[in-house]
Order: structure tokens, then sequence, then C-alpha cells
């Protein structure tokens, strides 16, 4: 496959708003008819994929297909589906399905979600990740399928923030998909998977110049992640503190984390990624009350 180098990372279940002739746009959660506008509009601007999560609304692999059937040319990625959520067999089959039927416009982004999630909401055992995560790529593989193959194999790539979840992606993957991560942890990725391997990195971007608006809206997008341990534990491992995780989050970590300003000010900070060695930026565009702030997506759109 070959990916454009940008797209926009959404939560599908969401708000998707800010759309200036729709001022109902960011209310609610968004309907079947408008994900299926969003992704032609995203389309159109010229961005290459569209990234989802897999949570507790909308499968992400029904979600992907919606993506792919309103839409030509424009790639559908989980970033990521929980290896939790169904097992490699059914993974698998779904991803070369999407995949054959897309005629090659699907990624397949896994990983190991979260303790409070897999053993508090789906009731199995979250014990390491790594080799679960290693059995499941074997699993995978392993496979039957009896249906009509694509015409490529169907990219995995896996959500790593440390070394031997990157050093998996890039044995047992096609790559990684790191998430809340800085330009520096980009650059040390790409020093662990070595050349030939996507990496394919998330970043938070909010279009706010004054800082004090700018990080408020910034620490109510990161409270979520605060409360998880696999992103602290990244974050320590990227020299944050843990006074850096407290009251909501430090200046510093906000703004290492979350790219915010003007026009130039977001594209610089996702060019510090492609310059430290990502392949593709997928952005996602954080508008207040956890909304989808579509100004960002036409601001930024690679055909403008």
């Amino acid at each position: 496959m070959k990916l454009g180098k940008l797209g926009v990372w959404v939560a599908l279940d969401g708000p998707i708003g800010f759309f200036e002739d729709d001022q109902s746009a960011g209310l609610g959660r968004a309907t079947a008819p408008r994900i299926a506008s969003f992704a032609q509009r995203v389309e159109e601007l010229g961005y290459a994929a569209i990234w989802l999560p897999d949570g507790f609304g909308r499968d992400s692999f029904i979600a992907s297909a919606l993506l792919l059937a309103s839409t030509k040319d424009l790639v559908a990625a989980t970033g990521i589906s929980s290896i939790y959520s169904r097992d490699s067999v059914a993974t698998a089959a779904a991803a070369t399905a999407l995949n054959e039927w897309s005629g090659g416009r699907f990624i397949l982004g896994l990983g190991v979600s979260h303790a409070p999630a897999v053993e508090g909401m789906r009731g199995h055992d979250y014990t390491k990740p790594v080799s679960t995560m290693r059995a499941y790529l074997e699993g995978m593989t392993n496979a039957p399928y009896n249906a009509a193959l694509p015409t490529e194999k169907t990219p995995v790539l896996l959500a790593a923030l440390r070394g031997k979840m990157l050093e998996l992606a890039r044995d047992k993957a096609d790559g990684a998909h790191p998430f809340n991560v800085t330009p520096q942890h980009t650059a040390q990725a790409r020093d662990i998977l070595g050349p030939g391997k996507l990496l394919c990195v998330e970043q938070k971007l909010i279009l706010e110049t004054d800082p004090a608006k700018a990080r408020a809206i910034g620490r109510a997008e990161l409270e979520l992640y605060l409360g998880l341990d696999n992103y602290l534990n990244s974050w320590r491992a990227m020299g944050f503190s843990d006074d850096d995780f407290a009251n909501g989050g430090s200046d510093h970590l906000i703004d290492s984390i979350i790219g915010w300003g003007d026009e130039n000010a977001l594209r610089k900070r996702i060019d510090q990624h492609f310059d430290a060695g990502a392949d593709h930026v997928c952005f996602k565009p954080v508008g207040p009350d956890n909304g989808t702030d579509m100004r960002i997506v036409e601001l930024l759109a690679p055909g403008r």
C-alpha cells in the first residue's frame, strides 16, 4: 500500500462539528449519514486516511466499512482495534474482507487496550501484553480464510509506545501506530523500527493561540489518558515525572503532547514528526467539549 502522508484521527461516535453550514454539527453524537458526509469531505480535501478507535460504540470494522463504502480512494485505518474485542480468527477475517472488498484501502491497527477496559468492562485477564500480542499475531497468521483474497496483504500496525512492543511491531508486524507521543518519541520509534516499516503517528492539535484557553482544552482532552497506566508509563519513559501528571497535567506535558496555536504552529508540529522519521501523521483535531474541530481539518488540507 502506498499511504499518503497526512490523515485525520477521529472518534466517529462523538460530535463531529463546526461545519460552517451546519450550526448543529457540534451537538450530540454523529449519525451514520453524518459520518459518511465527513468521510467524503475529508477525501475531497486530499487526506490519505481516516483513523478510528475501537471503543464501546460502533464496532471499528463496521465503522470502517461505512467509511470505505462512502469514499473512493480514502484509506480506513483502525487506531486501534483491541485484541480483546474479538479473537484473532475473527479479526483476520474482517480485516482481509475489508481489504479485498475496498481494493486495498484498509489498515489494521491493533493494540492491547488498557486494564480498566479489558478487565473491568470485558472481564478478560490483562497480563503480559507483549506476549499476548505476539500470540494473537501468530493466531492471525494461521487463521483459515475461505474467501477471495485481496491483491496485497493487509498492513498490520501495532499500538506501540515502548521498546518491547516497538520491537514486536518491527519483527512481526508492518509497523507501529504510536499515540499520545512527542516528536522525540517518534525519532526513538524510528530507530527501533528501522527502515522499511510504517511509522504512523497520532498528533493532537488545537486551533487556539491563547495559552490559557488552549491548555484548558488540552487538559480536558488528556483527562482520560491521565488515568491510564500505559500512557503514564510511556510518558515517564519520555522523561516526564509524576509532578507533570498532577492537577490535570503540567503546562510542559500539555505543550509536549498537544500541538496548539495558529496554522503555522500546527503545521510545524506535524513537520517535526516527519523530520523525526514518521511516514504518516494522523492528527486529532481537538475542539471544545471533546468535539472534532472541522476548522483544523479544513485549514490543514493537503489540497489547500
